[in-house]
């Protein structure tokens, strides 16, 4: 999946680390964590990110895009910085970390008190 230098690849994934879409932000799940990051290329300096986006109608993804530049170029010697979206393969749940699984998955204890009031007609 990662391609370069092993020094500046760790040092990019931890820019990407610090890249999030808005929607997991106050999760900290980040791009890393969503299995966004297809490839990373590094030499002479720039790097090229490829992404696969969840889906095709997000409207954050041209804010995602600048934040993965924005990070990534202010890693220590990088100077250029190229953003990818790639549609193939495609996203799907099973591209994310453990740990994002956690954090979106939502309690059975959570859910059950609003099944219910929902059940009883509350809420409507």
């Amino acid at each position: 999946m990662f391609e370069g230098s092993v020094l500046g690849r760790e040092a990019v994934i931890r820019a990407l680390g610090n890249c999030y879409d808005p929607c997991c932000r106050e999760r900290g799940i980040s791009v890393v964590d969503m299995g966004l990051v297809e490839s990373i290329e590094i030499g002479d300096g720039s790097v090229r990110v490829a992404l696969v986006l969840t889906s095709g109608w997000c409207p954050f993804a041209a804010r995602l895009l600048e934040m993965v530049k924005e990070e990534v170029g202010a890693v220590p010697g990088v100077g250029e910085v190229d953003v990818e979206v790639v549609w193939d393969p495609a996203w799907t749940p099973e591209r994310m970390s453990a740990g994002a699984r956690e954090k979106l998955r939502l309690p059975l204890e959570q859910l059950e008190p609003l099944r219910r009031a929902r059940l009883r007609g509350e809420g409507r």
